[in-house]
């Protein structure tokens, strides 16, 4: 799929795509922060059908619902293409050593080789969390890497 982006001087980026049904759909990303989803009239590319105003929130929100199941297909396409790759969905057991406490304290990548790509909390995705992320009881973390390094990381999360 061609995502076209256009820059509006004084207002942001526009980014743009056709749908397989032919719909033309697009987002604008004002300076100030605010987005606005755009579907635009079939016959004249240009003039907006309809127009939602999105804050921050609503904008995350809508990532969220988008990209959730997105994650989760591109790294089942992903064990089809790359033999021994392995993904796990671990929870953060309550009483694990790593709750409540920054993500970077675990040093998975670096005492496993495996990578932490995605945490779900709450039925929300945080994809590519950074070092910072602070892990809750609860929590699932999506793990990528060999069966044994992502059995390695399930240990560390669970005991240390």
């Amino acid at each position: 799929m061609e995502v076209e982006q256009t820059a509006l001087p004084g207002i942001g980026l526009r980014h743009d795509f056709t749908t397989q049904s032919g719909k033309r759909v697009g987002v604008v990303s004002h300076r100030t922060g605010r987005r606005d989803l755009v579907i635009y009239d079939r016959e004249d590319p240009d003039r907006a059908c309809e127009v939602v105003k999105l804050n921050d929130e609503e904008a995350d929100a809508l990532v969220e619902l988008l990209g959730a199941p997105r994650i989760v297909q591109r790294l089942n396409q992903a064990h089809q293409e790359v033999e021994g790759l392995v993904s796990l969905q671990l929870a953060i057991p309550p009483g694990s050593p790593y709750a409540d406490r920054p993500m970077g304290d675990a040093r998975v990548r670096t005492r496993t080789n495996a990578s932490i790509v995605a945490v779900v909390r709450n039925g929300n995705v945080v994809a590519s969390p950074g070092p910072g992320f602070v892990f809750a009881a609860g929590d699932i973390v999506v793990v990528v890497g060999t069966a044994d390094s992502t059995s390695e990381v399930a240990d560390i999360l669970a005991e240390g």
